[in-house]
């Protein structure tokens, strides 16, 4: 692992897609709160709409543009080598995100997104990890809501139990909030390409190294009734519990022996069965091209909740994790999860890129593995919850 010179190119950060929805959350957040000294540029393919987006920001005349199209590879390479950061919000990243990251881990430029796409992680990972290793690049995926609360929430738990035993943790997610036109499109993407999803995990679990002395493991388990929380789990088929597992496979602290489960939290039987038929029901409409055109136009890329919504938007993950002969009970919680508090952690984990003293790393990485305490401290200070409810 080598990590190539980032002193010499004229930006700390690059935020790429800036103009798009979360892009712009994400840009007002760094104008608002990043460093002083912070040199950073916004980029995507319309300099008209960076230039009325700079001129909106607080400070922006200090802020770069830089024209670049994800179908334009030459201006994704230039990108990478202007920037020692470079963070995307340009998806559906199984469509559009590749060059991106090949331009980073071939720069040595480190990059995050906020893919919630399985295929898109784990085809990456074999396509790149290898060259991002050999300059050491950073290539972290999944700094939004995916996966952040999920992944750093674990690591949190795991911290409050003994080391070196067998540990076990489950994840209750619950949430009252609205989704955006971009987290549509991803994620009727993803849902209409299960069997190439399917063959990129065969194809990255035959590239993984084994481990020959621990064994990690994130199972879906069955719905059922968590008494621990009140309320009915059932089991989320997202990318999160696969980031979870990531960090346990790359973390000793995880223990010898490791499990995960990831579920819902709903308080009523007739809305979780109410879920449960419209998840099915939107999966099985994906699988057909007209019907999936057709939930794609109820709600286009760069529409989103007004900040009305956003505003009575909430979001709490509770975790109970057990080792060693103890119980503990942890919690993450914050505002609107999409989008408000996805553009915070987005920006923070870019930042705890660029500045903090962080233990060594490169390839395809997760939050927990690369930035664990330090993006831990940074969102605390940012005003999501990191709390031990109890201990038994």
């Amino acid at each position: 692992m080598g990590r190539m010179s980032g002193t010499d190119r004229p930006y700390d950060l690059v935020l790429f897609g800036a103009t798009g929805f979360v892009g712009t959350l994400t840009a007002r957040y760094l104008a608002a709160h990043a460093p002083r000294d912070l040199r950073w540029a916004v980029a995507g393919r319309d300099p008209g709409r960076l230039e009325r987006l700079r001129e909106s920001l607080p400070g922006g005349a200090d802020v770069g543009v830089l024209r670049a199209d994800a179908a334009e590879p030459a201006t994704l390479r230039a990108l990478a080598e202007h920037a020692r950061v470079v963070a995307t919000t340009v998806g559906p990243y199984v469509r559009y995100g590749e060059d991106l990251v090949a331009a980073c881990a071939d720069t040595g430029a480190d990059y995050l997104d906020l893919t919630g796409e399985p295929e898109f992680v784990d085809l990456m990972y074999v396509r790149h990890d290898a060259r991002a290793r050999e300059t050491g690049a950073r290539l972290v995926h999944a700094c939004g809501f995916d996966s952040v609360p999920h992944d750093l929430g674990v690591y949190f738990t795991v911290r409050q139990l003994p080391e070196g035993v067998p540990l076990t943790v489950d994840g209750y997610v619950s949430v009252d909030a609205a989704f955006s036109g971009g987290t549509l499109a991803s994620a009727l993407t993803q849902v209409a390409r299960g069997r190439r999803m399917l063959a990129a995990a065969r194809e990255r679990a035959r590239h993984e190294p084994r481990l020959p002395d621990r064994r990690v493991r994130a199972v879906a388990g069955a719905p059922r009734f968590a008494g621990e929380v009140g309320a009915w789990a059932l089991p989320l088929p997202t990318l999160d519990p696969q980031i979870v597992r990531r960090s346990a496979r790359a973390l000793e602290r995880y223990g010898p022996d490791f499990r995960y489960r990831h579920h819902a939290a709903v308080r009523r039987l007739p809305v979780a069965l109410g879920g449960i038929a419209a998840v099915g029901a939107a999966a099985a409409a994906a699988q057909l091209p007209p019907a999936r055109r057709w939930l794609s136009d109820r709600l286009k890329p760069g529409d989103g909740p007004s900040e009305q919504k956003r505003a009575r938007s909430w979001f709490t993950v509770r975790f109970v994790g057990e080792g060693g002969g103890r119980r503990v009970y942890t919690e993450v919680a914050g505002g609107d999860p999409g989008y408000d508090e996805t553009a915070k952690m987005f920006a923070e984990a870019a930042l705890c890129l660029a500045f903090d003293d962080l233990p060594p790393s490169a390839g395809q990485v997760t939050t927990a593995q690369a930035m664990g305490d330090a993006l831990t401290e940074r969102l605390c200070a940012a005003g999501i919850t990191f709390r031990v409810a109890a201990r038994r």
